[in-house]
Order: C-alpha cells, then structure tokens, then sequence
C-alpha cells in the first residue's frame, strides 16, 4: 500500500485552487469539469479538493472547514529552502498568519498560516540531519 492523496473538502474548488496556486506556487493538475474535484501538483502524492456537495454525494458526513472557525486536527505541510520566503508571499496573497519562521531544536524552520477555508498549512524546510 502507499499514500495516494488527501482530499480536503472545501466550500469552492475553484476558489480554492486559485488561491493554492497565487499563495503557495503549486500548479493545478486537474480539475474535473463539474468543479467538485480538483487536484494540485505537489510531487509524487497530489493534493486534492472536494467540494463539500462531493461528500454529501458520497453520504459522508463532514464538518466544514470555515476561516472563521477553529481549525480541524490535521494540517498541510508544504516543504521549500526558504520559508521565509515563502511565508511572507503566502501571507501577501491572503493566507491568516498563525506563526511566523522559527527554528526548530530538530535542525528545521517551519511556520504556519491558514488558508481561505481556514485549514491549517505548515511552510517548512527540509529537516536537516
């Protein structure tokens, strides 16, 4: 078995991916014509967004992701060289800053913000052994 991808549902795909791409730098994949689905390139496991009528389909029942609410208990972690970087330009082009770079004791740098949906999105470094 191996990790395919994470689905993450959303209130609009298209917004969402427009705002993945402009944030973060990730190029769109895919995205199905009826714009419930939509995957981003991100290497080797794609990552992917669902509109919330998508899990309804599928009677799944879920909890919106709302940026006005606490975030849910997992997050997104995007790996780049200079997070610093890429923070700064993440939060210029909308996302919530939640915490800037820092050092970690683990030879890592790694930062948080939220995305327009409110989901959690780690930018870090490589960790350094």
């Amino acid at each position: 078995m191996k990790f395919g991808y994470t689905i993450i549902y959303v209130e609009n795909v298209l917004e969402t991916v427009a705002f993945y791409e402009k944030a973060f730098g990730l190029p769109r994949r895919f995205i199905h014509e009826s714009n419930l689905y939509a995957e981003m390139e991100t290497g080797d496991t794609a990552l992917t967004f669902a509109g919330e009528e998508a899990a309804e389909l599928s009677n799944l029942a879920i909890t919106p992701n709302r940026k006005d609410k606490l975030s849910a208990g997992w997050e997104i972690c995007l790996v780049c060289e200079d997070v610093h970087k890429a923070y700064a330009h993440a939060v210029e082009n909308g996302a919530l800053p939640l915490s800037p770079p820092e050092e970690k004791p683990w030879n890592q740098t790694v930062s948080y913000v939220k995305d327009l949906n409110g989901c959690l999105v780690e930018i870090a470094s490589p960790v350094r052994k």
